[in-house]
């Protein structure tokens, strides 16, 4: 079924000092001259190289191998029978899930003291019995939901972890939102739609910003909502909504899915912006006219994991998003 291994790798800081600087000499001097250690640098690139000739070893000489660095992974594509390696931390497995289609992903973690790995489970020296229980058939798969934002010109883009809408800078941003059968205008720092993998980041720092205010406020905040990977819904919540006398701040946050859309429409002559998982330079231009659709992506990502994640089906959310009457309880 497969015959070719797709390792996807990243270059490590001191090759991007390096590449700053020219020269190694001139990058060990820029750092030493700022006070900081620049033996740190060069052990986490030894530990990184180490690990990319011992996973390149631990390949069956029968299949075909292919090297891509990960700024080329938007323009890169992906065979059916491709494996991917992603040699790194787990910002690069969620940017190599949103252009490799149905395949396989088996995240490798190069430097474990260094990295924690929760989407690179497995340790270098292991990778030839991970691509062994995929090419037998015999691995575990997690299905990961993407999110999924296309514009009325036919631009489209996915996400893993969440997509973010707004404003480049820190001015803010104009638009008009449309939720299910609602709709006002609204003039926010941005609106970030999470992903069930992307509910233990960005998202949940937007719920412990929300319940320090509560704190202090005697107000009483919920939880943080953590959602299973393979969930089929998705949450949006609206960054800093500003009320005046153009702009309303009652849809602050909710579910979206395959019966409940969100659209977003732009009131930005200039400087509007959609980009996912934290890549600014991987963007659409959101200018006045353009209209975005959300929803949960068709395509599931395909993790490796020699251990079950949270896949469970989540029960139909209707509880208020963050316990605060702002924010609207779901409709049907």
């Amino acid at each position: 079924m497969y015959e070719k291994i797709v390792f996807v790798t990243r270059k490590t800081r001191l090759q991007e000092l390096i590449e700053r600087f020219n020269t190694k000499a001139q990058a060990r001097f820029y750092i030493e001259h700022s006070g900081s250690n620049f033996s740190e640098y060069e052990e986490e690139d030894e530990e990184y190289q180490r690990s990319v000739e011992l996973v390149t070893k631990q390949v069956d000489p029968a299949l075909k191998t292919q090297y891509v660095d990960r700024k080329f992974v938007p323009n890169f594509v992906f065979s059916k029978k491709d494996i991917i390696v992603a040699l790194g931390q787990d910002g690069l497995v969620a940017n190599v899930a949103k252009y490799a289609a149905a395949q396989p992903i088996i995240g490798v973690n190069p430097d474990p003291k260094r990295i924690d790995g929760v989407l690179v489970p497995v340790p270098a020296t292991q990778l030839d019995q991970a691509i062994d229980a995929i090419m037998q058939e015999k691995a575990k798969l997690a299905m990961v939901t993407l999110a999924e934002i296309t514009t009325n010109d036919g631009q489209r883009l996915l996400a893993f972890n969440d997509l973010f809408v707004g404003a480049q800078t820190h001015i803010s941003a104009r638009y008009q939102l449309t939720y299910g059968s609602r709709s006002e205008e609204q003039s926010s720092s941005g609106i970030v739609i999470s992903t069930g993998a992307g509910s233990t980041g960005w998202l949940s720092s937007m719920f412990n910003m929300v319940a320090g205010i509560a704190s202090f406020s005697g107000a009483r905040a919920a939880q943080p909502i953590k959602m299973p990977w393979n969930s089929s819904q998705l949450i949006f919540v609206v960054r800093e909504p500003f009320a005046s006398k153009h702009s309303q701040s009652n849809i602050v946050a909710g579910y979206v899915d395959d019966s409940q859309s969100l659209k977003i429409e732009s009131r930005m002559p200039s400087g509007g912006t959609i980009f996912s998982d934290g890549i600014e330079s991987d963007f659409i231009s959101f200018t006045s006219g353009m209209i975005a659709t959300i929803k949960p992506a068709a395509e599931q990502a395909h993790l490796y994991t020699p251990s079950t994640v949270r896949q469970e089906k989540r029960p139909e959310a209707t509880q208020n998003l963050f316990g605060l009457q702002a924010a609207q309880s779901r409709s049907r």
